[in-house]
Parts: structure tokens; C-alpha cells; sequence
């Protein structure tokens, strides 16, 4: 079954009503953009799903190794998830001095999965496919052409999980999974009533239809 995970979120309640999805992940933003926050506000956000089986994510941008760990460790994170192309030094540092899950943004542009360096796999626990545009590589809240991007897809899978991200919400994430059978699906703008203000409803209708009620 795939796993979940709503990302960017700004407020406590939207924790919690992750974690009354179903969830398997929340995510916190430490990189750039609306949904940005800092350390003490994480620890705000994050504090209702503590002792609990929900994942804690932190997503980075361009901080050093240093700086990602001294934050993944205040925040007590399971997962740290890099953007804005971390390269294999960057990540083999980070997993000598880090615990738990390294993830890394690949950004699919229209069809195009970028090759996954191999010293950079051995380093990996997990490849976030998000859409490229705009000269981004992720959060820009558009889906890729998952059809024409499926070979490319399993090319990644056959080194790694998959998190499938960008332009996912209720209406489209299954069939997302249907076509590309990520791991985890990850949304954050498409379960939102403004930016980094999440709505339950939404939440919810995205878990159900993620997970059909027949998997349940």
C-alpha cells in the first residue's frame, strides 16, 4: 500500500490532522518559500505527532551537511530530504553524520528523469520525483507527464525507493499511483485552502483516494 506524506506544513493542527489521515510522514520546510520555517516553529508544528508513528521530515535547500544535521537533530527528524542538487560528496558526508532517512529531489522536466549517480544511490534511501520548471527542482506544484516518465521511473526504482511529488491532489493522486506505483506520494499545495494553511477535508479526501477503501 502507498505511504503518505503531507508536506509544508505551518501549524500544529495540520500535524494532527495528518496523522488522523493515515499519514506516514509530515514534512516541514527549512529551504525557501511560503511554507518556510525555522527551527522553533518545527518544533511547534512537529510537537503533537511526537511518540507517535508519523515521520518527521525536514526539507533542505542549500545548507551544508553541518547545518542540516545540527537542525535534523534540534527537531529530532526521521528523514531529511534535499533540494537544489546535492551532490554525492554532500550526501555521503551527510549520511556519516546523520542516522536516519537521506532523500533526494530529482526534477522530472515534461518527461525527462534525470539519471541518478551511483555514488549518490549508495548514499540514498529514497529519490523524490517533483517537476522542474521555472528553475526549480521541486514545490512548484505541477505534475509531470507520469505516462511518458514511467520507464524512467523504474529506472530509479531499480535503485531506490520513489516518492512521487508536484501537482498531486484529490482529484489526480490515484491516478498517479495507478500509473507510476510510487512508494510514497507526497503533497502539499493540493491539500491547501491558502499557502501553508492546510484544509482536513482536503487531507482526508486526498488519503481516501490515495488509498482506495478496498486496501484499507
Amino acid at each position: 500500500m502507498v505511504e503518505l506524506k503531507f508536506c509544508g506544513l505551518t501549524r500544529a493542527e495540520d500535524a494532527e490532522a495528518a496523522a488522523a489521515c493515515g499519514a506516514d510522514y509530515a514534512g516541514v520546510i527549512f529551504a525557501h518559500g511560503p511554507r518556510l520555517v525555522d527551527v522553533a516553529r518545527a518544533k511547534e508544528v512537529l510537537a503533537p505527532l511526537r511518540g507517535g508513528p508519523v515521520r518527521r521530515v525536514g526539507v533542505f535547500g542549500r545548507q551544508d551537511p553541518a547545518e542540516i544535521v545540527r537542525v535534523a537533530d534540534a527537531v529530532a527528524l526521521h528523514v531529511v530530504q534535499l533540494h537544489d542538487g546535492a551532490g554525492p560528496d554532500a550526501l555521503l558526508m551527510l549520511r556519516e553524520r546523520f542516522d536516519g532517512a537521506i532523500w533526494l529531489v530529482l526534477g522530472v522536466s515534461g518527461a525527462l528523469v534525470p539519471a541518478l549517480d551511483d555514488a549518490a544511490a549508495r548514499a540514498l534511501d529514497a529519490v523524490v520525483l517533483d517537476t522542474s520548471a521555472g528553475g526549480r527542482s521541486g514545490g512548484t506544484g505541477v505534475a509531470f507527464d507520469w505516462a511518458g516518465a514511467r520507464a524512467g521511473v523504474e529506472r530509479v526504482r531499480e535503485r531506490t525507493r520513489v516518492v512521487l511529488a508536484g501537482g498531486l491532489r484529490p482529484s489526480t493522486v490515484a491516478e498517479a499511483v495507478r500509473v507510476l506505483s510510487p512508494d510514497v506520494v507526497d503533497v502539499s499545495s493540493g491539500v491547501e485552502s491558502s499557502p501553508g494553511i492546510k484544509d482536513p477535508e482536503l487531507m482526508r479526501a486526498f488519503a481516501m483516494a490515495a488509498r482506495p477503501r478496498e486496501e484499507r
